[in-house]
């Protein structure tokens, strides 16, 4: 059941990352460097990622080497998944696996994944844009370090 929940969970995301990505691209028909102005401290900015995160890599033109990368560590997180009994595990995991999915997939279909989202406070701007695929990854990861830091480590008793 609890792999079940975690796949309802990556689908989920997946789900959200690709209605997103076709709302910016198809309904709201953003171009590239476009600047939609959505709050005062959100943007929408199309941005094409030919890179890993944070465009690492772009130059590199290795769009089918990265997704495949990118699926065989989407293969691992699903054994992680199966194998885990942590619920906080098992959530974080799914969300991982679902925004990971979702960029390999525009990676496949556009060469490059899209990003739009852009915070920013006044001229104090996070200089980087990224998608909701992206937000679940980190958001993933930082429950699975929650996780890690909240248990207790096992230490041998001294027998000296």
């Amino acid at each position: 059941m609890r792999f079940g929940i975690g796949l309802l969970v990556a689908a989920f995301v997946l789900a959200a990352d690709q209605a997103s990505k076709y709302a910016v691209l198809h309904i709201l028909h953003l171009q590239q460097g476009q600047l939609l102005v959505l709050l005062p401290v959100l943007d929408f900015v199309l941005v094409w990622n030919h890179g890993i995160t944070f465009g690492l890599f772009a130059g590199f033109g290795a769009k089918i080497l990265l997704a495949v990368l990118a699926s065989a560590v989407v293969l691992a997180l699903l054994i992680w998944m199966f194998r885990t009994r942590s619920w906080l595990v098992t959530l974080a995991v799914g969300a991982i696996a679902g925004g990971a999915v979702g960029n390999v997939l525009d990676r496949l279909r556009y060469g490059a994944v899209v990003d739009f989202i852009h915070v920013h406070i006044g001229a104090l701007a996070y200089p980087w844009v990224f998608n909701v695929g992206d937000s679940a990854i980190v958001c993933g990861v930082v429950a699975l370090m929650f996780d890690n830091i909240r248990r207790k480590p096992t230490v041998a008793a001294d027998k000296g």
